[in-house]
């Protein structure tokens, strides 16, 4: 009897940690699932559709400093889990640049950060598949997440100008034009960082 409790403490600890391992995860797909809420967003006429964006947008946000740090909390890491959260973060700015820029939020010489955002994205995903294939390793390094958290910050205030809480629209689109030309000259930095690194490790392994 005894040692069937035991077996079954231990069987409970078991499923408890490894759903604890999926959270981190399953933030991450959250973050996914909220894309395409942001989306739609802009093609409701309704003026609680903004709003609608903004929350989504910074719900999204929010699981991205969760999901590692839960994962750093509980000491979970998994190939799953450093895979996506780079590709959500990219999927979730992308977009939400992408329906900025086409609705005429960003336009002019505001769409040169945001074709420097871009195209670094496209270019860095492209280096971590060519090293993949030579099981070179680039991790996520801390100025990449400030750049990513510069540039969610950005957004947020440019899907926030439209319901203008607290502060005029302008005041909320300079802020954001502040943040995103900021957040460019990171992505150039990091870019050229991930490049060296990769060079490095190419040659170490080499």
């Amino acid at each position: 009897m005894i040692s069937f409790m035991g077996h079954e403490k231990f069987r409970s600890k078991k499923i408890s940690d490894s759903g604890l391992r999926n959270v981190p995860n399953l933030l991450t797909l959250a973050r996914l699932a909220a894309v395409p809420i942001v989306i739609l967003s802009f093609y409701i006429p309704h003026p609680l559709a903004r709003w609608v964006a903004v929350v989504t947008f910074v719900l999204a946000c929010l699981t991205d400093f969760l999901d590692g740090f839960f994962a750093r909390l509980w000491g979970y890491t998994s190939t799953m889990g450093r895979i996506l959260d780079p590709i959500a973060d990219k999927v979730l700015v992308a977009a939400t640049l992408l329906m900025l820029v086409g609705f005429d939020v960003i336009g002019k010489f505001s769409l040169i950060p945001a074709v420097i955002i871009l195209l670094r994205e496209i270019l860095v995903s492209g280096l971590r598949e060519f090293l993949s294939a030579l099981d070179v390793n680039l991790p996520v390094s801390h100025m990449a997440k400030w750049k990513t958290s510069l540039q969610m910050m950005a957004l947020m205030c440019f899907l926030i100008q439209d319901v203008h809480p607290f502060f005029p629209a302008y005041v909320w689109h300079t802020l954001g034009l502040f943040g995103f030309w900021t957040a460019a000259g990171l992505t150039l930095y990091t870019g050229y960082d991930y490049y060296t690194a990769a060079t490095h490790g190419r040659r170490e392994d080499d």
